[in-house]
């Protein structure tokens, strides 16, 4: 069997071919369709399908339902604030009687209906359904729940279970919003400050609650992105029994680490700045030396116009080791 890849555009290229911003990708109906159409010529020229219009992506619709405040600069990342000022805040937190009402979460309701009405197959998409218990204990309380658990375990314990919890009802709320339910089937968990902790403390305040999550969205296949995890949390994929891991970024597990030592599959990435910063004849012989350690999956994407041949060279040699 060949190696297989994913390839996709990126927002910001989005917004180069449209001449849009960024928050347009968010808000702006006209500008959102606009950019993809502007983009087919692109995805033509490579030899791909055009993406689908959709919204931006955005990690933060669970988070927003239990009142974190989000900034939308015009041209960059969405900025969200945390809620908890002190721990004692913790034992005051309460789930929303309706997860759906935030003005926030109902104008991105609003935008993708009229999405919808434009182009059909958009797909109901307002943003990621949840993130990881311990990146949204990060993003309601800020760096300070990195070390309550030494400080305070009792209600770190109590705001991990406040994140988990209300991840997976917003994740039923926004499912039967859409007529669907949550099924059986492949499930996945972005956690990336769960590496932060080191394997002491990360079996007792990451294991159970990545698994209360899965066990609630109903998983047949287990997959998770976390981007600073270490050889020695590695041991912790397979009690999980983790199908698939995706370390991104991680800058502590190369894929000769994890060739030797993953207990499961794993995906390497080609990182947006390694593209900006290699000839197309460098990000060949990356590729062809990354697929030497059998990952299940390469994924690279594309974010400037400019590295439009490269991209093309990258892809061809994609296709070409895929078979």
């Amino acid at each position: 069997m060949g190696q297989n890849f994913s390839f996709g555009f990126s927002d910001t290229l989005l917004t180069e071919v449209g001449g849009v911003s960024e928050k347009q990708l968010h808000f702006d109906v006209e500008a959102i369709l606009r950019a993809y159409e502007n983009i087919r010529p692109l995805a033509k020229r490579l030899g791909i399908e055009p993406p689908i219009p959709r919204l931006a992506g955005f990690c933060y619709p669970h988070v927003i339902s239990l009142g974190v405040e989000v900034v939308f600069p015009e041209d960059g990342e969405p900025k969200p604030s945390p809620i908890i000022h002190a721990p004692e805040d913790i034992d005051r937190l309460t789930e929303p009687e309706d997860y759906l009402v935030a003005p926030l979460i109902q104008e991105r309701l609003r935008i993708c209906a009229e999405l919808k009405k434009r182009c059909p197959q958009s797909p109901n998409f307002i943003g990621h359904p949840l993130e990881g218990p311990i990146t949204t204990a990060v993003l309601l309380m800020g760096p300070d729940f990195l070390t309550l658990p030494y400080d305070d375990p009792q209600r770190a314990h109590k705001l991990l279970e406040f994140c988990t919890k209300s991840a997976l009802n917003y994740a039923r709320a926004i499912s039967e919003y859409f007529g669907e339910s949550i099924q059986p089937g492949p499930k996945g968990i972005p956690d990336d400050f769960a590496g932060m902790f080191p394997p002491k403390i990360f079996k007792e305040f990451v294991v159970p609650y990545w698994e209360q999550i899965f066990e609630g969205l109903k998983a047949t296949q287990r997959s998770v992105h976390s981007e600073l995890l270490r050889l020695e949390h590695l041991e912790f994929l397979k009690e999980l029994k983790i199908d698939y891991f995706d370390p991104s970024a991680d800058q502590y597990l190369t894929p000769e680490i994890l060739h030797s030592h993953c207990p499961c599959k794993f995906q390497s990435s080609i990182l947006e700045w390694v593209i900006f910063n290699s000839s197309a004849e460098e990000l060949e012989a990356i590729y062809r030396k990354l697929a030497k350690f059998k990952p299940y999956n390469i994924a690279f994407s594309m974010s400037r116009l400019e590295d439009e041949p490269k991209i093309k060279h990258l892809l061809d040699v994609a296709r070409e080791m895929k078979g």
